[in-house]
């Protein structure tokens, strides 16, 4: 049975649609719509473009992954759009996201270059991410609300000092502070700091030497955890916590 073929349905039963209005709204015939469920036919590009924009999934993840594993409370969400979604690891090991554990946040400091360290990281896969390289950092405090504590950031690396963005958010790695969740600012004529910013405006803004910056992170979205005790968040949880679709996974708008 392939994934196309139990999706269609899947999806359309998530909606509460019957074959006959699924085929209204797409223009299609309900035998077309019962052909492909059953597996007797597959839908042709132009027909899984159909799909991919009224259901707001990317083609690939309609014919590659089984849907059915998604429940109600797991989702995407980009914009105003949600996005059903079943998160997986990938068994070939391409793509991963390390995640780096809450109580071992610390520790990256002294190995985030090495690649022993790394290696032993529990590792996801999102493929609805851009390309690039990215890991899962955790956040402690209220600095960057309504980003709270214990969720993580998934944020793509930065090649270069010079590719930051003005006014967007990072996760940063200091000589001196280790890991940082900020909004930066590039100071009008200082080519040698940077202004980090909180959103909760109770954290006053400080500057902090380029020189002293070993990694940057630009954020991609926000896993948020506070709906799990802490019993649930421990390091051997996180990775079932991802697998059985429990996270909200959601895109912040970029101010």
């Amino acid at each position: 049975m392939k994934p196309i073929q139990v999706n269609i349905k899947h999806l359309r039963t998530l909606k509460k649609m019957s074959q006959e209005r699924l085929a209204d709204e797409l223009a299609w015939s309900r035998s077309m719509i019962g052909s492909y469920e059953e597996g007797r036919s597959e839908p042709p590009i132009d027909r899984l473009i159909d799909l991919s924009s009224y259901f707001s999934i990317p083609i690939d993840i309609l014919v590659r992954n089984d849907l059915r594993k998604a429940k109600n409370t797991s989702f995407i969400e980009v914009g105003n759009k949600r996005v059903l979604f079943p998160v997986t690891v990938n068994e070939d090991n391409e793509d991963l996201i390390e995640i780096i554990p809450a109580k071992a946040s610390a520790g990256y400091l002294s190995g985030y270059d090495d690649p022993e360290y790394i290696e032993q990281l529990q590792k996801i896969k999102l493929p609805f991410l851009p390309t690039g390289t990215h890991r899962a950092f955790p956040i402690k405090g209220d600095s960057m609300l309504p980003v709270k504590d214990g969720a993580f950031i998934v944020a793509k690396f930065v090649d270069a000092i010079a590719d930051v963005k003005n006014g967007r958010t990072y996760i940063i790695l200091t000589k001196d502070d280790g890991l940082v969740y900020k909004r930066v600012y590039i100071p009008e004529g200082d080519l040698v700091h940077l202004l980090l910013s909180s959103d909760n405006k109770s954290y006053e803004p400080y500057l902090i030497a380029r020189e002293n910056i070993l990694e940057i992170w630009e954020f991609t979205c926000c896993i948020n955890t506070q709906e799990y005790d802490e019993k649930e968040l421990k390091l051997s949880s996180i990775m079932t916590m991802f697998q059985e679709l429990k996270v909200e996974l959601e895109a912040i708008k970029r101010l």
